[in-house]
């Protein structure tokens, strides 16, 4: 029995055919804390830590006894003769005991060190192929399918960096060697992936030179200049100014195999700062003499947010000190990145330290608790006081008359954040927060997704490997666009690639493309993704969550609260306020000046997937079939109407129908699943004028097969007719003109059966169009005059049959006998107010008095479709 957790976890076996993988993530969490720490004792205290953090639920060790079994049963599956016996119960806690060449963690390790031995002595042979080996067992990072806590991410952290040293010193061996030409690429990669490790750079550099490259060496010097300087105002490391010396002045020494200069490493302490003279006491409380700094690392992928950062700096200077300012916005949108960067970049304003606290979990703190870890944070290392009267006491003397930041992460609940607040002039809370209390403060940035241009740069930089512009760039931005911005699911994505290092960026964007399993591809390498989505539906009130599960039933974009009404089947008023409400709670974005002006709403695409979701999980089926119905009906009256209302607000009806023509699709196919027969029906036949004159052919084929279906549900012989004759259209207008004629013989046959006179003479009109294309003049004519009388009450219908009667006049007759037909089109056109008509009936009577341009030897034969063929003027 063997582990692999050096990626996503896994246990293999000869008893098993098949990797065996825990499904539940915490059962995960427990194998990858007692491996990481194999043949130790684990308490139990420190897996529930692991498990739930600060906030453990009051089963918290029966649970964990559960996760304990059921562990011990799979071990049981993977090796039955060894397997149960390997997790044993050692007071505090468990311990799993396992051989160190079982675990690819310790043989990856123990490779290291052995690497790292043999390139000190000089073997440097034995060192590229030691750290080679090593790195074959990394497939991802640590246990990367599985949540972590503060040890299992702790350990993420350290072995990221040893990897990070057995790939440059593998590389350094190589390079001595003479390797150098075959290492450029993956240098290339390496330089992308971590672009602030200057060893990297002066490999690359190195190899370059010795390749002859020396004008692309000098420009990896540059290009790293120019981002050090830019991004943390320092310049390149001593040894790394060396080597550009050497290039630049073409030292041949460097061109031969030989020991390369180390760039120092950096080990500036987070924790404390420059020495202050010390404070004095309060009661029995000293405060602490230094300057406390704690905050994290600035994000290595944090991308973009200049305005954010400006308007974030420009908050934090204006307000008046002892004051409080906000970052608020949806769950995954970058909030506490963005307070992180502000607080690295911002320090010239707090020149007495940075404290950065997470609040976090859903359930209110105890003020004393969170009062007592701010204190410790801020260095206060001796007994405090237990009430939160005498911890406000000290919180109020440390940060008296100083200039300290404090970034509270996760401020959700008013009592958290007031708790910790600065009462006194001195010191700034930066609160981050999905909403802002009531009274905590008007300072408030609110985060919006990233733009198109930084959510592509942050999924690149957070796919960690070098990603072609000229085959990545198109699947970059689907993938970004997939995304929509939102940088929780651009990391997540980012994860997804990172892990299967056989894919490129088109597959992982084919994969994401299909809505159904968008949300589970995002899982899939950052398990906690669904979670952060959903925990800011499951905050919100029942009515509220009801709400936001039915509008994931409006297609993607903006819409009304008149679209709204109608899905959630209530009055107008009504709907304001639970769409003001979803709006506060960070589940829709209100946007001005949607495709009919005023205000709209809009909910991100991912969140409408978790919505759909959410839906078929948790509400009757008879619940969204009502809502999906009402929709349909809202969307057949919009299209029917189109004209007046789009005539109003200045869009051209065609533009509106754009707009929303994927989102109609989606919405037929949904009554259609749902057996809506008559909405089906209703929704296709509202759309069939603006799917011909778009030319919409796939989208027209789509719905009306679902509509033709729907109306043979409902046994409507008429709607059926309509609907074959609508589907020999689309085939006369694709020229495939057998199956046109096929459509309109059946239309025909059923419209008698129906006796459909309109629909008898429309499709008849559609025969005799196909014998005047085949050039069956006495054909057309004879089944011209049945049609027309039999659409004498449709004025679409004689609009159709004068078309062909004109075009046929042409053909036999002249220019004069065509007149008249063309200009009763014109009449039935203005009637119709359908200027696409209208403006095809005037270019013939322009045509047939001369004048107008008309291609020679053409035809239009209907608004916007040409044939070639002889034509009588």
């Amino acid at each position: 029995m063997r582990f692999r957790i050096l990626g996503p976890l896994e246990i293999t076996s000869s008893a098993a055919a098949e990797p065996v993988r825990p499904r539940a993530a915490k059962i995960r969490a427990v194998l990858a804390t007692l491996l990481v720490r194999a043949n130790e004792i684990v308490s139990v205290d420190s897996l529930i830590d692991e498990l739930w953090g600060e906030h453990p639920p009051r089963t918290a060790t029966t649970t964990l006894q559960v996760y304990v079994s059921q562990l011990r049963k799979l071990l049981h599956t993977a090796d039955p003769e060894y397997g149960r016996d390997a997790l044993v119960t050692r007071p505090p806690g468990y311990a799993l005991h396992l051989d160190p060449a079982q675990l690819d963690l310790t043989v990856f390790e123990e490779l290291h060190h052995n690497g790292q031995k043999a390139l000190q002595r000089g073997d440097h042979a034995a060192a590229a192929d030691l750290q080679r080996r090593a790195l074959q067992l990394w497939r991802a990072p640590l246990a990367s399918d599985t949540p972590h806590g503060a040890l299992l991410a702790r350990t993420a952290v350290r072995l990221a960096e040893v990897r990070a040293a057995a790939l440059e010193q593998r590389m350094r061996a190589e390079l001595r060697l003479g390797h150098h030409q075959r290492l450029i690429g993956e240098l290339h990669s390496a330089v992308a992936e971590m672009p602030m490790r200057e060893e990297f750079h002066m490999l690359l550099m190195t190899a370059l030179y010795r390749a002859g490259r020396q004008a692309e060496a000098l420009r990896i010097f540059a290009q790293l200049r120019q981002t050090l300087v830019a991004e943390l105002a320092i310049e390149p490391g001593q040894p790394l100014q060396l080597l550009h010396q050497r290039i630049l002045s073409g030292d041949t020494e460097l061109l031969h195999p030989a020991p390369l200069p180390r760039a120092a490493e950096e080990s500036a302490p987070q924790d404390t700062g420059p020495a202050t003279p010390p404070e004095t006491h309060l009661g029995q409380v000293p405060l602490p003499g230094r300057t406390p700094n704690r905050l994290p690392p600035r994000d290595p992928v944090f991308v973009g947010r200049s305005d954010e950062l400006d308007r974030l700096g420009t908050l934090l200077r204006d307000i008046p000190a002892g004051g409080c300012a906000a970052v608020a916005g949806a769950a995954g949108v970058g909030k506490t990145a963005l307070a992180v960067a502000a607080g690295h970049e911002l320090g010239d304003l707090f020149p007495d330290g940075r404290v950065f606290l997470e609040l976090g979990g859903p359930r209110p703190a105890d003020p004393a608790e969170l009062l007592t870890r701010l204190l410790q944070r801020l260095g206060v290392d001796t007994p405090l006081p237990a009430d939160v009267a005498g911890l406000r006491r000290v919180l109020d003397r440390l940060t008296a008359d100083r200039r300290i930041l404090l970034i509270l992460d996760g401020a959700e609940s008013p009592d958290r954040i007031r708790a910790l607040l600065p009462a006194t002039a001195g010191s700034t809370a930066l609160v981050t927060c999905r909403r802002v209390p009531e009274g905590v403060t008007d300072r408030v940035l609110e985060l919006d997704v990233l733009p198109q241009d930084e959510a592509r740069r942050l999924f690149t930089a957070a796919a960690g490997r070098l990603i072609p512009q000229h085959g990545g760039e198109t699947p970059v931005r689907e993938i970004a666009a997939l995304c929509e911005g939102l940088p929780l699911a651009l990391r997540a994505a980012a994860a997804r690639l990172a892990s299967r290092p056989n894919w490129g960026p088109e597959m992982l964007a084919a994969r994401l493309r299909g809505e159904q399993r968008r949300l589970a591809e995002l899982s899939a390498a950052a398990p906690g993704f669904h979670d952060r989505l959903r925990s800011c539906y499951e905050e919100t009130e029942p009515v509220l969550r009801r709400a936001f599960r039915l509008l994931g039933l409006v297609p993607v974009g903006p819409f009304d609260t008149r679209t709204a009404a109608a899905v959630l089947g209530e009055d107008v008023a009504k709907t304001g306020e639970l769409l003001n409400a979803l709006v506060a709670a960070q589940l829709l974005r209100r946007v001005a000046g949607g495709p009919e002006h005023g205000t709209h709403h809009r909910m991100h695409p991912l969140w409408r997937l978790l919505a759909l979701e959410c839906l078929a999980s948790e509400s009757p089926a008879a619940e969204a079939r009502a809502a999906t119905a009402r929709l349909a009906k809202e969307f057949t009256g919009q299209l029917r109407d189109a004209d007046g209302r789009a005539e109003k607000c200045g869009i051209h009806p065609l533009e509106l129908f754009s707009r929303r023509q994927d989102g109609l699709v989606d919405v037929v196919r949904r009554c259609h699943a749902a057996g809506l027969w008559a909405q089906t029906v209703e929704l296709a036949d509202a759309m069939t004028g603006f799917l011909e004159a778009r030319a919409a052919w796939d989208t027209w084929e789509t719905c009306h097969a679902l509509a033709l279906e729907a109306a043979r549900h409902q046994e409507d012989l008429g709607a059926e007719a309509r609907l074959l004759r609508s589907l020999g259209d689309l085939a006369w207008q694709r020229r495939q003109l057998t199956e046109a004629g096929e459509f309109y013989e059946r239309a025909l046959l059923t419209a008698d059966a129906a006796a459909a006179a309109t629909e008898r003479g429309r499709a008849l009109v559609g025969l005799a169009d196909l014998q005047l294309d085949a050039g069956g003049l006495e054909e057309a004519a004879a089944l011209l005059s049945p049609a027309l009388d039999a659409v004498a009450d449709d004025p679409r219908g004689r609009y159709e049959a004068h078309r062909v009667l004109g075009l046929l006049a042409l053909e036999n007759v002249g220019a004069h006998a065509a007149e008249a037909h063309f200009a009763d089109c014109l009449g039935l056109a203005t009637t119709l107010r359908d200027p696409r008509l209208e403006s095809y009936a005037r270019r013939w009577l322009d045509r047939v008095h001369g004048q107008g341009h008309r291609p020679a030897g053409w035809s239009e034969v209907r608004p916007g479709v040409w044939r070639l063929a002889p034509c009588a003027n």
